[in-house]
């Protein structure tokens, strides 16, 4: 699936918002680790998608309707057999539609249930004067709740994206804390620079976030990812 069709399809049916399985297909194949999403329609399809991903697995609702999934009863996780998998899905649509009447549901993302890393943001967005700005902090909820974030102009050179990462207060945070294990910098720092290589080859793309990407020892995986691309 190309940027192009992508995005001719996206302004086709009027969506500024990549879905997230678009946003995560684009993003593979531009480099960038993310967690493997594919778009389930029906019950069935979510069984046989759930089998093929490996349990457990995350379900979460797809629509350009509902922007912050979790708070409609949209996400699953945890899933750990075909049962689990088809009751969450009839719960995902009802507990939607009853949240958002009249919401465009487009089906159901599945993907495995990523094991547990050190979370953090990799991020883009679009400054009227200066164009594509990188956005680099803790992850999850605490990149709400801290605000620890440093920011970049695309493009990015190495030593940039090295100092996104340091400078930020939570920095102790990935070299290992209290027994937790050291996060993989150099994955997180090929994360950045991937990402700046996506925006300033798609000048279309207009806000960008993977949260969370889940830095590991070895590596670090996206298992959330939004596009808002320009309207024309």
């Amino acid at each position: 699936m190309s940027f192009d069709t992508v995005l001719a399809q996206a302004r086709a049916e009027g969506r500024t918002l990549l879905n997230e399985v678009e946003a995560k297909l684009l993003l593979k194949e531009a480099g960038v680790s993310v967690a493997n999403t594919t778009l389930a329609k029906s019950r069935d399809e979510a069984q046989a998608q759930a089998e093929a991903a490996g349990y457990p697995v995350v379900l979460k609702v797809v629509s350009p309707d509902i922007a912050h999934k979790s708070d409609v009863g949209g996400v699953k996780l945890n899933l750990r057999d075909t049962a689990a998998v088809g009751a969450a899905f009839d719960e995902i649509l009802a507990s939607s539609k009853k949240a958002v009447p009249g919401a465009n549901i487009l089906g159901v993302a599945v993907q495995h249930m990523a094991p547990q890393g050190t979370e953090v943001i990799v991020g883009m967005t679009t400054d009227p004067q200066f164009g594509p700005v990188m956005m680099f902090g803790l992850g999850g909820i605490m990149v709400e709740v801290l605000k620890d974030v440093s920011f970049r102009l695309v493009p990015l050179a190495d030593k940039d994206a090295d100092q996104m990462i340091n400078e930020i207060k939570g920095r102790p945070v990935l070299a290992g804390v209290r027994g937790q294990p050291p996060s993989d910098i150099a994955a997180l720092k090929q994360t950045i620079l991937k990402v700046s290589e996506f925006v300033e080859k798609h000048p279309e793309v207009r806000e960008l976030d993977l949260n969370p990407v889940f830095a590991y020892p070895d590596g670090a995986l996206a298992v959330d990812a939004r596009i808002v691309i320009s309207e024309s």
